[in-house]
């Protein structure tokens, strides 16, 4: 017979573990980073910062989801094995998309990079794939996979409301994903969204949240782990964290057990998206007092 694990133990082991293997991750990539350049890059600020950081955070991510699986305890939403692989599922396509995006930097693009959800799906239409539409594809296809495992795991009266439940998760998932990454403009910015986000989710203890809390204190574990290298300017998550990342805080919030918060957590996230085409978030976050300062908190000074 397997032992239960109190939520709140399991909770904390997720985090403990995630953060582990984000910094072993990323420490590991140090001596690969001195061989190579192909980790280099140039922040807003000019300065050199690595991906070994962004990398860290995908294996974190990843981490979190299959340590999910080995928590048995009880609960009433979708069953941990199936949040978990779940997760893996959804981290792994947004780690490996990015990854793939990060080494192309912009190779496969042509003389003029495509530029957002538009610019990309333009480029495709013209017949031209460029990394970011096969990032739209990879990603999409986790969040349907993962997106259709959490709604499998509920019950419900008719086919229909599992498949709308799926389609749901599926958009708040690949929405996060692609969130997290327009967020990674400035050091912390993303990871700071992250804890922002999922550290609610630690205040809900019904049994049927602990999938979605379990989850919640793995991203948070993993960005705790990733924020001060990201903070100094060291690392930067760059699209292999950043949407890894995001498709872990993606999945804890798809995993939750009240449908009023997973319409509302698609519905912002694909918003924001939406309006990303059009608005800077960097000049709305700069331009209010309060999200000035969130956001400027920890960070290295101009």
């Amino acid at each position: 017979m397997t032992s239960k694990v109190p939520p709140s133990r399991a909770a904390v082991r997720n985090a403990v573990g995630s953060a582990i293997a984000t910094a072993m991750a990323s420490i590991a990539l140090r001596g690969a980073q001195s061989q190579s350049g192909r980790l280099r890059r140039t922040n807003f600020h000019g300065r050199t910062v690595s991906l070994r950081g962004g990398i860290g955070v995908a294996v974190g991510a990843v981490t979190a989801g299959a340590c999910a699986g080995r928590c048995p305890h009880d609960t009433r939403g979708p069953e941990n094995p199936v949040s978990a692989i779940a997760a893996v599922t959804a981290a792994t396509a947004g780690g490996v998309a990015g990854l793939v995006d990060d080494l192309d930097a912009g190779a496969h693009d042509g003389d003029a990079p495509a530029k957002g959800l538009k610019g990309h799906l333009t480029a495709l239409r013209h017949g031209r794939v460029t990394t970011g539409a096969l990032k739209i594809a990879v990603i999409g296809g986790g969040a349907v996979i993962a997106g259709g495992l959490l709604a499998g795991g509920r019950r419900h009266d008719h086919t229909a409301k599992t498949l709308a439940d799926a389609a749901n998760g599926a958009v708040i998932i690949a929405s996060w994903a692609n969130l997290h990454n327009l967020l990674d403009l400035r050091p912390g910015r993303a990871l700071k969204a992250a804890v922002i986000t999922c550290g609610p989710m630690l205040a809900d203890r019904r049994p049927e949240a602990t999938s979605s809390r379990v989850l919640a204190a793995g991203a948070l574990g993993t960005a705790a782990a990733a924020l001060p290298e990201d903070l100094a300017e060291d690392t930067m998550l760059g699209d292999t964290g950043a949407n890894a990342l995001g498709a872990l805080v993606g999945t804890a919030l798809a995993a939750h057990p009240s449908r009023a918060l997973r319409v509302a957590a698609a519905i912002i996230g694909t918003g924001l998206v939406l309006a990303s085409e059009r608005i800077s978030f960097t000049r709305v976050i700069e331009n209010n007092r309060v999200l000035s300062a969130v956001d400027r908190l920890g960070r290295r000074p101009q």
